[in-house]
């Protein structure tokens, strides 16, 4: 259990130091920045909103979400907003560099948490898997959700930019490493 909710937090905490790094953020938080900026609600808020919006949209695909998957749409954004009200934004290129590099760490060793733990999936995760079980493959789908979520967030306002990038392209093998490293596996008895 503490894996989940530790995982939970630490990725909401990235969040937060993505957000203060200011040089890009991953693709769903560009949209939930860019609705925050839109509608004057704190950014958790909205990315709490954002993942209840999202779980509603595995009633057709008729998944189940879990544990984890409910705690996941309630932590997130709660931790995301602590993080902003105690993290100040670093004013030289170097400090926010060093920021976006744990932000992106922090996120995938999260990542190893949360999904480790084996409670369910996170909404957007469930959303992918709940469409690749419809026939279409996940490196489409993922593909598709994300960069949806990308360009209507731009459009909104949120911030693009080299993080972005380095998430796109570093999330993957990251969060595959600390997955590998932090699953919680049952103990059996001899």
């Amino acid at each position: 259990m503490s894996h989940l909710y530790g995982g939970l937090a630490l990725f909401g905490v990235s969040i937060g130091l993505m957000v203060r790094a200011d040089l890009g953020l991953d693709p769903w938080d560009v949209l939930h920045q860019g609705l925050a900026a839109r509608t004057g609600l704190p950014l958790g808020w909205i990315v709490n909103l954002t993942a209840a919006a999202v779980l509603l949209l595995w009633v057709p695909l008729r998944q189940r979400p879990g544990l984890g998957t409910v705690s996941n749409v309630l932590v997130v954004g709660l931790a995301a907003d602590a993080a902003l009200g105690v993290v100040a934004e670093p004013s030289g290129l170097g400090w926010r560099i060093s920021l976006l590099a744990v932000a992106i760490i922090g996120n995938g060793a999260a990542t190893g948490l949360y999904i480790g733990a084996g409670f369910g999936p996170g909404p957007r995760d469930g959303l992918m898997t709940g469409l690749a079980a419809r026939g279409h493959s996940i490196r489409a789908v993922r593909t598709a959700i994300e960069a949806a979520a990308l360009l209507l967030g731009w459009l909104l306002g949120g911030t693009v930019g080299i993080g972005t990038v380095l998430y796109a392209v570093g999330i993957g093998p990251i969060a595959q490493f600390f997955v590998s490293k932090l699953e919680v596996r049952p103990c059996v008895a001899a």
